[in-house]
């Protein structure tokens, strides 16, 4: 085993601050990738002369191949070393990018965002791995590390559709993908500098553990996507959920019989652990499918063009700025539980205030809903990231930080697939869908919450 320290791979010292950086990076191109596709689906559409469904799929395919590889790259995080597959995810997401820069029909350009998500399932656990590694010795450094990479993330998944906006109004929907590029080069050289990482040695991968998961996820948001065209009595629809739901317990069966499984379930006798990652899942499930439609709803509802609806979610990025540097005080003086329990209740008011979005809202009034979410989630999730990997041995935390992302991005694509869904039928159906996210998202958020109350055990 290889033990770490913040020396670089040359033996001198590493800042902080670069350690940060440079595994932020990472996390930014990843998490830009989820939001500026959003702002760009009309152009998209008209471009290829598509619909929602396809949409839906130009969007899920990204997170459905992030999530479906997740498990098995933290594995290969654990065994193999977290510097390794962090350049390695770099490079695959940068040929992706290229890809959907250039692709020349739907089905091109969800190809090349598979390969973006399997680029981003790559790197993720990685990161986060690097940071736990280097700061595990140190409680109070390592949440303040995780809050700023998780700050990172949050600030770019939010300025997305800012940056969307901008890059259309001056050039076309392609330029969102070319940007990526030079970000993925300077994170492959500058992660030269990193030092060695921890690996697990005698750990194989679980192929089929692998395999039946991909298959148990892609049957089940796809049977969803397409719920909308084919109807629940279409034998491709209920074939498709029935037989997730099968691939799922199969999956299970293996991962308890595995000798090296991608998803160990002793990791979920942690009741920290596993209150957490609910949390984690459900919040990526109602932020990721309002985005979705609130894309919509703003250039296809109130008839904001490109770089006003870009601009519109400033608020977003402010909110996440705010809140997640914010967190990382929080933490560090009063522990993990209090900026959770506030970020729900905060989330929870921002999810309830879409409930005023109509047909001719102005802008003024969806303000506070815009800005409340993102204070909401980023008071909340540094403190979750930091709790699950206090809830785990350091050796696993590229595993733990697959399984909370593995969740996550799953539960994300799932969202835009149920509200994508509602959202299918013209301006009147995205205000409903609206309106439905305003009602569902806070019963579920308070559901989180009380049992974060009542199991969560920390500070």
């Amino acid at each position: 085993m290889t033990h770490t320290n913040n020396k670089s791979a040359a033996g001198g010292p590493l800042s902080f601050g670069f350690v940060v950086g440079v595994t932020s990076l990472g996390f930014v191109v990843s998490q830009l990738d989820v939001s500026i596709v959003n702002i760009a689906l009309p152009q998209i559409a008209k471009s290829f002369s598509t619909g929602i469904s396809s949409l839906q799929w130009i969007v899920d395919a990204y997170t459905i191949a992030f999530a479906a590889l997740m498990l098995s790259a933290g594995g290969m995080s654990d065994l193999l070393g977290s510097k390794r597959i962090f350049q390695i995810g770099m490079i695959v997401f940068c040929i992706a990018s290229m890809g959907c820069g250039i692709s020349w029909n739907p089905v091109s350009l969800i190809l090349f965002r598979v390969l973006q998500g399997f680029g981003s399932a790559i790197m993720i656990p990685s990161s986060l791995s690097i940071l736990n590694q280097n700061y595990a010795h140190d409680n109070m450094q390592r949440a303040r590390a995780v809050g700023l990479w998780t700050a990172a993330g949050g600030v770019s998944i939010a300025a997305g559709p800012i940056l969307g906006g901008l890059l259309i109004h001056i050039s076309t929907w392609r330029m969102i993908f070319f940007v990526n590029v030079p970000l993925c080069l300077l994170g492959v050289i500058l992660s030269t500098k990193l030092k060695g990482s921890l690996r697990q040695h005698g750990r194989g991968f679980d192929i089929p553990g692998q395999l039946i998961w991909m298959l148990a996820l892609v049957a089940l948001i796809g049977g969803i996507i397409e719920w909308h065209d084919y109807g629940i009595k279409h034998p491709l629809i209920y074939g498709s959920l029935i037989f997730s739901v099968i691939m799922l317990l199969v999956f299970i069966r293996i991962e308890k019989r595995a000798k090296s499984p991608i998803l160990p379930l002793s990791l979920f006798k942690s009741a920290n652990f596993n209150v957490l990652i609910l949390m984690g899942t459900v919040l990526n499930n109602v932020y990721y499918g309002t985005v979705f439609i609130l894309s919509l709803y703003l250039q296809n509802v109130l008839h904001y063009p490109v770089i006003d609806a870009g601009l519109a979610f400033l608020p977003l990025t402010a909110g996440f700025i705010i809140s997640n540097l914010l967190s990382g005080k929080l933490i560090g003086k009063y522990g993990i539980r209090v900026p959770i329990l506030i970020g729900l209740v905060v989330v929870t008011a921002g999810f309830a205030g879409l409930l005023i979005a109509g047909s001719n809202t102005p802008y003024w009034q969806l303000f506070i809903p815009f800005i409340s979410i993102p204070l909401g989630i980023g008071l909340a999730v540094p403190a979750m990231t930091t709790g699950v990997l206090a809830s785990v041995d350091k050796k696993l935390s590229g595993t733990a930080s697959a399984v909370l992302n593995t969740s996550r991005q799953a539960s994300g694509a799932m969202g835009v697939a149920i509200f994508g869904a509602m959202a299918n039928g013209g301006a009147t159906a995205i205000v409903h869908a609206i309106t439905m996210s305003a009602i569902i998202s806070p019963i579920a958020i308070i559901f989180c919450g009380v049992l974060i109350f009542k199991y969560l055990r920390a500070k």
